[in-house]
């Protein structure tokens, strides 16, 4: 990557152990495609209302940016379900499994293996 790995979290406490987790899924996906020029990932945490107290897990939002030659490949989970990513090992997957999916997609278009849809 010409540019380095960006991570930042917003309303949680910095963890080793989940850029450690970012920085193996990025190393997965570079090795997929070689021409990423930079990567950005963003775990944030909304608080919900204390009132809710039910509820002990808060969701986490990840955001995850690659740049490739000519376009921008974003994914954004931010679940109007909020139950959907309490876990932040699951979101990552979650985020980095869409992003390796748009990543293969546009890899394949660039090498010109996808053919383009029939007018209809």
């Amino acid at each position: 990557m010409q540019i380095p790995l960006q991570i930042t979290f917003h309303g949680i406490d910095h963890s080793e152990a989940v850029e450690t987790r970012i920085r193996e899924r990025v190393d997965k996906i570079h090795a997929l495609f070689d021409r990423i020029t930079s990567c950005r990932v963003v775990i944030e945490a909304h608080h919900r209302n204390k009132s809710n107290c039910h509820h002990k897990g808060e969701p986490f939002h990840i955001r995850v940016s690659i740049a490739v030659p000519g376009s921008e490949l974003v994914v954004k989970r931010d679940p109007k379900d909020a139950h959907v990513n309490e876990d932040i090992y699951l979101a990552l997957r979650e985020a980095f499994d869409s992003i390796e999916r748009q990543l293969k997609d546009y890899a394949s278009r660039t090498r010109g293996e996808v053919k383009a849809r029939a007018s209809a």
